[in-house]
């Protein structure tokens, strides 16, 4: 008997995990968010796993994976590509850049400049890139993940908040804990290079579809509406729009997906509220222990 769909998550997650230690919260987070077609941003000190994760993701799942490492002289062209002259035809010709894959790792993305970060925008908003006015239509499903370090470091340049507010998750890997670190150093992690397909990229549109599909009551949409109202009111750099109203419920669908329920609780949106509203509350800046997102979270439950 051929595995169901939750069947076949449960093993993607099981898979990831193994080259991730101790990291099953993260993982979760980052599969809802590509089950969501949402963009997901991990902020973190070198060496945390970042790059691991964003593989282990695209060959679990069987997608075309590149990744461009975001230095201050990279230019847009360099990214999406490059109208180039054929003589043979008398015509231009595009040659598609690296954004051309399922899954791009943009690596440090907030050391390029503002332009070169910007150039994302589009194709992460419409999944189509313009070149010298031509519209090129990016393989589906397009997932970016983007990397950054703090922004206290050298050579950082903060992502405008029409770009953070594109990426529907922000998430920090953390340090592994004792255990976890301690199968890491003996070597115990599984290498990424010989993942294999848990779901093919036909059947990860499938599941996007099944996830887009799940039950939401309009009492859950009434507890979204009152967090984002709450948000409006408070003393803090921003407010939660609308796309990230769409985008909770979207990620709340993932999730539920991945517990192998049909329908979306309040559970499921309390699961993955920090990771979508944090960097927009925030407005990308550090807060440290001190989390908008929580302290949002406790007003609302009190209000209902």
């Amino acid at each position: 008997m051929s595995a169901t769909l939750p069947q076949l998550l449960d093993q993607v997650l099981h898979q990831i995990n193994g080259v991730v230690l101790g990291k099953p919260q993260q993982v979760r987070l980052a599969v809802s968010c590509l089950l969501a077609r949402g963009h997901l941003l991990i902020e973190d000190l070198p060496g945390m796993g970042k790059t691991t994760l964003a593989e282990a993701l695209a060959r679990s799942f069987g997608l075309t994976f590149n990744r461009v490492h975001f230095t201050n002289d990279l230019l847009p062209a360099d990214l999406i590509g490059v109208s180039i002259y054929e003589k043979k035809t008398e015509t231009f010709q595009f040659h598609q850049g690296p954004l051309f894959c399922n899954v791009l790792l943009a690596d440090e993305i907030n050391r390029a400049s503002p332009r070169t970060q910007s150039a994302l925008l589009e194709a992460m908003s419409s999944n189509v890139v313009s070149v010298d006015g031509i519209s090129h239509p990016l393989p589906q499903p397009f997932f970016v993940i983007a990397t950054q370090n703090g922004l206290d470091q050298t050579g950082t340049s903060p992502l405008p908040e029409s770009q953070l507010d594109r990426f529907l998750m922000r998430l920090s890997i953390g340090f592994p804990d004792r255990d976890a670190e301690r199968n890491l150093l003996l070597g115990h992690a599984n290498p990424v290079d010989q993942l294999e397909n848990g779901i093919d990229c036909r059947g990860l549109i499938e599941a996007q579809q099944q996830c887009s599909d799940l039950t939401v009551q309009s009492s859950l949409v009434d507890y979204v509406l009152d967090l984002l109202a709450t948000s409006r009111y408070q003393k803090s750099p921003a407010a939660l729009s609308p796309r990230a109203g769409q985008g909770l419920i979207a990620a709340a669908r993932g999730w539920a997906l991945l517990e192998q329920r049909k329908y979306v609780t309040p559970a499921d949106v309390i699961s993955v509220f920090t990771a979508i509203a944090e960097h927009r509350l925030d407005a990308g800046q550090p807060r440290g222990p001190d989390s908008l997102s929580e302290h949002l979270l406790k007003q609302v439950d009190a209000i209902r």
